[in-house]
């Protein structure tokens, strides 16, 4: 048996060959055996000694070429009306064609046109840096791709500006409303697609016929049009009408888009051709509108406007402009009637629902954009930082009327609310909070009339404490709120400790009273410091001692501050065969117990007992006085001296049997208390700038003046909106305790003293 292969002949063989390519590119019949038969004249031609592969490409390049010629002549011959018909029969015959004959050459393909030798770049560059003439080898295409490249030259190159008229006046007719047939659509689609397939197997610029040929002047014609009917239509109709067209338009475009051309690239070109032309062209007149749609509350309109503005480059800032504008003075219009004793009331409230409505139209009008949403920020801070909105007051006191708002809301009241109308006014709360500058006076309220709830016990519900905590956390953060969590875990603490205190002493020592204290820690509360010395009354001493020993063995090394005049108790009276139940201070409290042996006392004499200063003495003696449970012998007097004398009032009376009594010179005591805040937080604010510009100078070393103002600013602005005088002065202040000092530079520097 004998290895050497049989000699073949080519032009036999290729004779035999043709047909079946011929049979493969018409879509004809071809057997099977001729298919089968087919595969193997190719691998036999291509592994001839010598091949005849170079050969076999020739053979079926110049087929190609004249089939491809023969059907352009068919095309070109044809009527206009059915050129686009004709042309995209043919190609899809051709396409699928080219599929089969693509497959029938398969190791034409894979063993020689694609191992031939490539150029690559560095040989370009090597062959272009030696100079002189030089020429690229040709190299074979893969037959499915050689086809595809003669359908371009021979058919799309001649035919282009015919194709490119009759697909135009195709989609024109689609656009002016004449209803295009199923198989007219799909002829169009199908021949834009055939610009596209022809160039898919190329490597680079793949799309590039198809934008030349199609897609440029498509865009072109697409934008003359759009120009055309945006300048009919504003002659004809309003802008409310205008845009609804228009929107119209941009609908049916897009589909249109998708019908006919079915690429991503030139869907969103298209659009944008539109919207220059629709839109971009015509904003001034849609601009022009916006203050009537906001005045008419034309909604509508106004989302139309914004659908068509967003979409074009700057395009929205005119709306936005109107838009913060107009709810601005909105706003100011909504809190400027407001009258009655709960002003601020009213103007919480007014400002939530003002808040709500506008929040509602930035969200279903304007898809809850964020450029809407920061407009609608400005808008509301403008509003309270508006220095007349309440009776002429400065912004200022904003921080402080809306702490004292919220504890009117959070404590024990004889309104009542239900868990749902508290919710609901906590969130008129955090509204107005967010737009509130100050924020460090808003703690710092907060703090002192939360610590007075959670004393006296005045909470209407801790849940409701922790809830408003909460949400100003999500406001400003954990470092805002710290404080205020830690105040409510004292009192969670203070619980279980009372509750330990009581069960140790229940059965090794009795106290002759109930007895409970809070243990608060020093850092997170806002008073600190009792007003005046004290003698703890002889019925609280025990109980105080064995607190104390108890607290010692818990807490190895901690030591207790009793603040007294944060204390209250509850004492039984007996007055004319009647019992009375009287919550009240503790100095009150220690002051009453001494008249258990005496119906009456010199003032002296009940100063030495309680060690009360001149002052909480005089506070404490007026309101057991304004209660009725004391007399003044003599006429009524003002200052009380050492010599007058006070008695208990044996023939006091009162229908209720349990109730409280409060301290004299409450709306002195609550103007002194704000001044003192306020002092408190000017003093933090000067702390704070100083603490932050030397962070910020350790960390940059040298920094001009102007930027230093700037970043402290920036930090600052969560807390507070820092004076630039205050932050120069708080410069000064580091300055001269050698923390900065200015640098040689002629313009304004600081450096950092390490």
């Amino acid at each position: 048996m004998s290895l050497q292969q049989k000699p073949v002949d080519f032009g036999e063989t290729w004779d035999v060959l043709k047909k079946t390519v011929e049979g493969l590119v018409t879509l004809g019949t071809v057997p099977r055996t001729a298919w089968n038969s087919g595969i193997s004249d190719v691998v036999s031609l291509c592994k001839a000694k010598p091949t005849f592969a170079e050969r076999l490409y020739i053979e079926i390049k110049m087929f190609l070429e004249a089939h491809v010629t023969s059907l352009f002549i068919q095309v070109n011959g044809t009527s206009e009306e059915h050129l686009l018909t004709v042309y995209y029969k043919l190609w899809k015959q051709y396409r699928r064609g080219m599929y089969n004959l693509d497959y029938l050459f398969t190791h034409l393909n894979t063993e020689h046109i694609k191992k031939q030798p490539r150029v690559t770049d560095e040989d370009l560059l090597r062959l272009h840096s030696e100079g002189g003439d030089f020429k690229l080898p040709k190299l074979m295409k893969e037959i499915g791709a050689l086809g595809l490249d003669f359908w371009k030259k021979c058919m799309i190159e001649p035919l282009k500006s015919n194709l490119l008229r009759l697909l135009l006046g195709g989609i024109h007719c689609d656009r002016t409303g004449q209803s295009l047939c199923n198989e007219k659509s799909s002829t169009i689609h199908g021949v834009i697609q055939s610009l596209v397939t022809v160039t898919e197997n190329k490597e680079h610029n793949k799309m590039v016929l198809y934008e030349t040929v199609f897609e440029r002047p498509f865009l072109e014609a697409t934008g003359e049009y759009y120009g055309q009917e945006a300048s009919r239509l504003l002659q004809e109709c309003k802008i409310s009408l205008y845009m609804e067209k228009a929107l119209q338009r941009r609908d049916e475009e897009d589909l249109r888009s998708k019908k006919f051309l079915d690429l991503p690239s030139s869907h969103s070109k298209v659009r944008s051709e539109f919207e220059k032309r629709m839109v971009g062209d015509n904003s001034a007149a849609i601009h022009n509108e916006c203050p009537m749609f906001l005045e008419l509350k034309q909604h509508q309109d106004l989302r139309n406007a914004y659908e068509l503005l967003k979409s074009i480059p700057g395009g929205l800032t005119v709306l936005v402009s109107h838009f913060q504008e107009h709810i601005t003075q909105e706003g100011l219009r909504t809190v400027a009637n407001l009258s009655g004793d709960n002003k601020f009331h009213q103007f919480v409230e007014g400002m939530h629902r003002f808040h709500s409505k506008y929040k509602e139209i930035t969200n279903t009008v304007f898809s809850n954009d964020q450029l809407f949403s920061s407009a609608l920020d400005n808008a509301c801070t403008a509003v309270v930082k508006h220095n007349l909105i309440i009776t002429g007051q400065h912004s200022k006191s904003h921080p402080e009327k809306l702490a004292r708002y919220s504890d009117t809301l959070l404590k024990k009241s004889t309104k009542g609310f239900c868990d749902t109308e508290t919710d609901d006014k906590l969130t008129q709360c955090i509204t107005v909070f967010k737009y509130i500058d100050d924020k460090d006076v808003f703690q710092t309220f907060y703090s002192l009339l939360l610590g007075t709830r959670l004393i006296q016990q005045q909470s209407q519900s801790m849940d409701a404490e922790q809830e408003m905590i909460s949400r100003l956390k999500m406001a400003c953060g954990f470092e805002f709120t710290n404080k205020l969590h830690q105040m409510l875990t004292d009192m969670s603490v203070s619980s279980d400790l009372n509750n330990k205190f009581n069960l140790l002493n229940k059965d090794r020592i009795e106290l002759g009273l109930n007895f409970s204290i809070n243990v608060l820690k020093t850092g997170a509360w806002p008073r600190q410091v009792c007003p005046t010395d004290f003698a703890v009354p002889q019925e609280l001493e025990k109980s105080v001692q064995e607190f104390e020993n108890f607290y010692r063995l818990q807490f190895d090394g901690r030591k207790l501050t009793w603040l007294h005049h944060l204390s209250c108790g509850e004492l039984k009276l007996k007055l004319k065969e009647k019992y009375y139940f009287i919550t009240m201070g503790t100095f009150q409290m220690a002051m009453l117990l001494e008249f258990q042996k005496t119906d009456s006392l010199t003032c002296g004499e009940l100063m030495e007992a309680t060690k009360l200063n001149s002052d909480q003495f005089q506070k404490t003696v007026q309101s057991l006085v304004n209660a009725k449970l004391l007399a003044v012998t003599g006429d009524t007097v003002k200052v009380f001296q050492a010599s007058t004398v006070i008695s208990l009032n044996l023939d006091y009376s009162n229908k209720r049997t349990k109730f409280r009594i409060k301290n004299t010179a409450k709306k002195e005591q609550a103007v002194q208390e704000t001044e003192t805040t306020h002092s408190s937080v000017n003093l933090d604010r000067n702390l704070y700038l100083q603490a932050t510009i030397v962070r910020i100078m350790k960390a940059r070393k040298t920094l001009e003046h102007t930027l230093l103002i700037q970043e402290v600013s920036s930090l600052a602005k969560t807390r507070f909106d820092p004076r630039i005088k205050l932050i120069k002065k708080c410069i000064e202040t580091l300055i001269e305790k050698e923390y900065l000092k200015r640098t040689e530079n002629p313009t304004a520097e600081y450096s950092y003293v390490a």
